[in-house]
Protein backbone atom coordinates (compact mmCIF):
# COMPACT_ATOMS: atom_id res chain seq x y z
CA UNK A 1 0.00 0.00 0.00
CA UNK A 2 2.90 2.36 0.84
CA UNK A 3 4.01 1.82 -2.50
CA UNK A 4 0.91 2.64 -4.25
CA UNK A 5 0.96 5.84 -2.42
CA UNK A 6 4.35 6.44 -2.97
CA UNK A 7 3.69 5.87 -7.34
CA UNK A 8 1.00 8.34 -6.65
CA UNK A 9 3.41 11.09 -5.19
CA UNK A 10 5.56 9.90 -7.91
CA UNK A 11 3.61 10.68 -10.73
CA UNK A 12 1.60 13.46 -9.84
CA UNK A 13 5.36 15.26 -9.93
CA UNK A 14 6.90 13.77 -12.67
CA UNK A 15 5.06 15.13 -15.58
CA UNK A 16 6.65 18.78 -14.78
CA UNK A 17 10.09 18.14 -15.65
CA UNK A 18 9.72 16.99 -19.61
CA UNK A 19 7.24 19.25 -20.08
CA UNK A 20 8.88 20.98 -22.85
CA UNK A 21 10.05 17.87 -24.30
CA UNK A 22 6.52 16.47 -25.03
CA UNK A 23 5.44 19.94 -26.14
CA UNK A 24 7.87 19.84 -28.95
CA UNK A 25 7.14 15.94 -29.23
CA UNK A 26 3.72 17.18 -29.81
CA UNK A 27 4.42 19.49 -32.23
CA UNK A 28 6.68 16.88 -34.20
CA UNK A 29 4.09 14.27 -34.32
CA UNK A 30 1.23 16.67 -35.94
CA UNK A 31 3.82 17.89 -38.14
CA UNK A 32 4.68 14.66 -39.26
CA UNK A 33 0.99 13.42 -39.05
CA UNK A 34 -0.89 16.51 -40.56
CA UNK A 35 1.58 18.00 -42.35
CA UNK A 36 1.38 21.59 -40.94
CA UNK A 37 2.41 22.67 -37.85
CA UNK A 38 -0.46 22.69 -34.70
CA UNK A 39 -0.89 26.14 -33.25
CA UNK A 40 0.18 27.09 -29.97
CA UNK A 41 -3.46 27.40 -28.80
CA UNK A 42 -3.61 23.49 -30.05
CA UNK A 43 -0.31 22.69 -27.99
CA UNK A 44 -1.45 23.99 -24.96
CA UNK A 45 -4.58 22.24 -24.86
CA UNK A 46 -3.43 19.35 -25.65
CA UNK A 47 -0.67 19.94 -22.96
CA UNK A 48 -3.49 20.95 -20.41
CA UNK A 49 -4.84 17.78 -21.43
CA UNK A 50 -1.98 15.51 -20.34
CA UNK A 51 -1.85 16.92 -17.05
CA UNK A 52 -5.22 17.21 -16.25
CA UNK A 53 -6.71 14.04 -17.24
CA UNK A 54 -4.43 12.72 -14.00
CA UNK A 55 -7.01 14.08 -12.22
CA UNK A 56 -10.35 12.38 -13.74
CA UNK A 57 -8.77 9.24 -13.79
CA UNK A 58 -7.65 10.07 -9.84
CA UNK A 59 -11.76 10.52 -10.10
CA UNK A 60 -12.57 7.34 -11.42
CA UNK A 61 -10.25 5.44 -9.31
CA UNK A 62 -11.76 6.73 -6.21
CA UNK A 63 -15.26 6.07 -6.65
CA UNK A 64 -14.91 2.54 -7.41
CA UNK A 65 -12.52 1.95 -4.61
CA UNK A 66 -15.03 1.41 -2.17
CA UNK A 67 -16.67 -1.42 -4.39
CA UNK A 68 -13.46 -2.80 -5.18
CA UNK A 69 -12.36 -2.87 -1.32
CA UNK A 70 -15.57 -5.11 -1.01
CA UNK A 71 -15.59 -7.10 -3.72
CA UNK A 72 -12.42 -7.98 -3.74
CA UNK A 73 -11.22 -7.38 -0.60
CA UNK A 74 -8.27 -4.45 0.66
CA UNK A 75 -5.24 -6.74 -0.85
CA UNK A 76 -6.39 -7.81 -3.99
CA UNK A 77 -8.24 -4.15 -4.37
CA UNK A 78 -4.44 -2.46 -4.31
CA UNK A 79 -3.17 -5.71 -6.43
CA UNK A 80 -5.72 -4.91 -9.33
CA UNK A 81 -4.34 -1.20 -9.22
CA UNK A 82 -1.24 -2.55 -10.44
CA UNK A 83 -3.11 -3.02 -13.88
CA UNK A 84 -3.70 0.44 -14.79
CA UNK A 85 -0.40 1.57 -13.42
CA UNK A 86 1.34 -0.72 -15.37
CA UNK A 87 -0.44 -0.35 -18.15
CA UNK A 88 -0.11 3.24 -18.17
CA UNK A 89 3.33 3.40 -17.58
CA UNK A 90 3.69 1.30 -20.74
CA UNK A 91 1.83 3.10 -22.56
CA UNK A 92 3.58 6.45 -21.55
CA UNK A 93 7.05 4.48 -22.15
CA UNK A 94 6.68 3.97 -25.94
CA UNK A 95 4.26 6.82 -26.77
CA UNK A 96 7.37 8.56 -28.62
CA UNK A 97 8.25 5.26 -30.36
CA UNK A 98 4.70 4.69 -31.63
CA UNK A 99 4.37 8.22 -32.18
CA UNK A 100 1.76 8.91 -30.26
CA UNK A 101 1.00 11.77 -27.94
CA UNK A 102 -2.11 10.09 -27.38
CA UNK A 103 -0.75 7.48 -26.04
CA UNK A 104 0.67 9.83 -23.16
CA UNK A 105 -2.71 10.98 -22.63
CA UNK A 106 -4.09 7.67 -22.08
CA UNK A 107 -1.23 6.67 -19.87
CA UNK A 108 -2.17 9.55 -17.73
CA UNK A 109 -5.78 8.50 -17.29
CA UNK A 110 -4.76 4.97 -15.92
CA UNK A 111 -2.21 5.92 -14.10
CA UNK A 112 -4.89 8.34 -12.36
CA UNK A 113 -7.25 5.46 -11.86
CA UNK A 114 -4.22 3.76 -9.69
CA UNK A 115 -3.75 6.77 -7.94
CA UNK A 116 -6.98 7.49 -6.76
CA UNK A 117 -7.89 3.06 -5.62
CA UNK A 118 -4.48 2.82 -3.97
CA UNK A 119 -4.76 6.02 -1.87
CA UNK A 120 -7.91 5.45 -0.64
CA UNK A 121 -7.81 1.27 -0.39
CA UNK A 122 -4.03 2.00 1.56
CA UNK A 123 -5.79 3.68 4.20
CA UNK A 124 -8.27 1.54 4.89
CA UNK A 125 -6.12 -1.91 4.68
CA UNK A 126 -3.20 -0.06 6.68
CA UNK A 127 -5.65 0.96 9.22
CA UNK A 128 -7.59 -2.11 9.75
CA UNK A 129 -4.22 -4.45 9.80
CA UNK A 130 -2.44 -2.06 11.93
CA UNK A 131 -2.34 -3.02 15.83
CA UNK A 132 -4.18 -0.42 18.12
CA UNK A 133 -1.38 1.01 19.32
CA UNK A 134 0.75 1.83 15.58
CA UNK A 135 -2.67 2.84 14.25
CA UNK A 136 -2.59 6.26 14.10
CA UNK A 137 1.15 5.91 13.12
CA UNK A 138 0.48 3.15 9.94
CA UNK A 139 -2.40 6.21 9.28
CA UNK A 140 0.01 8.69 8.02
CA UNK A 141 2.10 6.77 5.74
CA UNK A 142 -0.30 7.22 3.38
CA UNK A 143 0.86 11.22 3.12
CA UNK A 144 4.42 10.36 3.82
CA UNK A 145 4.82 8.18 1.36
CA UNK A 146 2.62 10.43 -1.19
CA UNK A 147 5.54 13.22 -0.21
CA UNK A 148 8.36 10.46 -0.71
CA UNK A 149 7.23 9.97 -4.24
CA UNK A 150 7.18 13.67 -5.00
CA UNK A 151 10.29 14.37 -4.06
CA UNK A 152 11.64 11.67 -6.51
CA UNK A 153 9.66 12.68 -8.76
CA UNK A 154 11.47 15.74 -8.88
CA UNK A 155 14.66 14.06 -8.28
CA UNK A 156 14.01 11.81 -11.46
CA UNK A 157 13.75 14.61 -13.48
CA UNK A 158 16.52 16.60 -12.95
CA UNK A 159 18.97 17.26 -15.93
CA UNK A 160 21.52 15.31 -14.31
CA UNK A 161 19.28 12.21 -13.91
CA UNK A 162 16.38 11.54 -16.57
CA UNK A 163 15.34 14.68 -17.19
CA UNK A 164 17.35 14.92 -20.45
CA UNK A 165 15.58 14.89 -24.23
CA UNK A 166 16.34 11.09 -24.50
CA UNK A 167 14.93 9.95 -21.82
CA UNK A 168 11.72 11.59 -21.04
CA UNK A 169 9.63 8.29 -22.34
CA UNK A 170 11.75 6.43 -19.70
CA UNK A 171 10.94 8.99 -16.92
CA UNK A 172 7.55 8.76 -17.30
CA UNK A 173 7.59 5.16 -17.45
CA UNK A 174 9.32 5.19 -14.09
CA UNK A 175 6.23 4.72 -11.76
CA UNK A 176 5.96 1.46 -13.43
CA UNK A 177 8.67 0.49 -10.42
CA UNK A 178 6.91 0.92 -7.70
CA UNK A 179 4.23 -0.92 -9.11
CA UNK A 180 6.14 -3.76 -9.88
CA UNK A 181 7.50 -3.71 -5.89
CA UNK A 182 3.56 -3.69 -4.78
CA UNK A 183 2.74 -6.66 -6.76
CA UNK A 184 5.48 -8.82 -6.33
CA UNK A 185 5.48 -8.20 -2.21
CA UNK A 186 1.91 -7.54 -1.70
CA UNK A 187 0.76 -11.16 -2.55
CA UNK A 188 2.92 -12.34 0.88
CA UNK A 189 0.95 -10.10 3.32
CA UNK A 190 -2.20 -10.81 4.78
CA UNK A 191 -5.55 -9.88 4.23
CA UNK A 192 -7.72 -7.10 6.43
CA UNK A 193 -9.16 -8.98 9.55
CA UNK A 194 -12.37 -6.76 8.85
CA UNK A 195 -12.65 -7.68 5.35
CA UNK A 196 -12.70 -11.59 6.38
CA UNK A 197 -14.81 -10.92 9.43
CA UNK A 198 -17.56 -8.64 7.63
CA UNK A 199 -17.40 -9.21 3.97
CA UNK A 200 -16.65 -12.67 4.32
CA UNK A 201 -17.63 -14.65 7.61
CA UNK A 202 -14.31 -15.71 7.82
CA UNK A 203 -14.08 -16.28 11.94
CA UNK A 204 -10.94 -17.60 11.97
CA UNK A 205 -9.10 -15.67 8.70
CA UNK A 206 -9.67 -13.28 10.90
CA UNK A 207 -8.66 -14.38 14.40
Amino acid sequence: GMTGTFHYGLQVSIINSPAEYIQSFIRETWLKRYGSSPSAEMITLMWSLIVSIYSIGGLLGSSSAGYLSVRFGRKKAMLLSNIPALLGAALMGLSRLCGSFEMIIAGRLFSGVCGGLTQNVHIMYAGECAPRKLRGLIAITASTFSAIGKFVGFALGLREVLGVEALWPILLAANAVPALVQLLTLPFFPDSPRYLLIDQKDKEGCI
